[in-house]
């Protein structure tokens, strides 16, 4: 990936190498795909190619989805679980029919008090359900926020919100990330999370600091938030 980024050999490259790791088992490995994988979908995301790099992560990650499944088997190490949530995530955004269809079951699940999502779930489910949901999904996931009594909860909801993909739901995430439910330590991971969601979330983003850059200044007062704010 390096030399591809230097131009020295073709991205084709490097997706032909990656599709050789199917049956790789590591956790490790898997995290280090899905973060190059990100990188080239964040820059094909302004191009004619973003659908078909979709339906290559599919491709790619499906067989190791398919081998964990949903649910813990015995003996199973926390690397695994790291994976699972992983592999669900990836596959789920990228619109992974069985996954999603899945997610929605379990969230129905979870929503209505029947079956809680394990912690390690959580994140995957939650991303999932808003990248491909409408108003009732982000109301939804806002009422878990209110609802929620461990901050870690609160923190994790927070970071998978910028999912979510149309403009006008993307506003009310960003008024959100600044609103009193939401700490001032936490603002730059709902507004992060917009950034990296979707090419609309970045440029609504960006708007969005532009527009509000005395509150936020003010706030972080030139410290090491608001550096890494305008870094995502």
């Amino acid at each position: 990936l390096s030399q591809a980024r230097a131009g020295i050999i073709s991205t084709v490259e490097v997706l032909k190498v990656m599709e050789a790791f199917v049956n790789e088992p590591n956790y490790t490995v898997w995290s280090d795909l899905s973060c190059n994988l990100g990188i080239l979908s964040t820059l094909l995301s302004h191009t004619d190619f973003y659908e078909e790099i979709q339906v290559f992560v599919k491709d790619v990650f499906s067989p190791i989805g398919e081998r964990l499944g949903w649910d813990p088997k015995p003996g199973e190490g926390h690397l695994d679980a790291l994976l699972r949530g992983l592999v669900l995530g990836k596959l789920g955004k990228a619109g992974h029919k069985a996954t999603l269809e899945e997610a929605r079951r379990r969230f129905k699940d979870h929503v209505e008090g029947k079956h809680m999502l394990s912690a390690d779930l959580r994140s995957p489910v939650y991303v999932t359900i808003l990248k491909h949901g409408d108003s009732t999904a982000l109301d939804t996931m806002l009422k878990l926020h209110k609802q929620a009594d461990m901050q870690e909860e609160k923190n994790r909801i927070e970071r998978v919100l910028g999912a979510i993909s149309q403009p006008e739901l993307i506003q009310k995430v960003l008024t959100f990330a600044l609103s009193e439910e939401v700490r001032p330590q936490d603002t730059v991971s709902v507004i992060g999370g917009v950034a990296g969601g979707s090419k609309q979330g970045r440029k609504a983003a960006w708007k969005f600091v532009r527009d509000n850059w005395e509150e936020l200044y003010n706030r972080y007062q030139g410290g090491f938030l608001i550096s890494r704010l305008i870094k995502v």
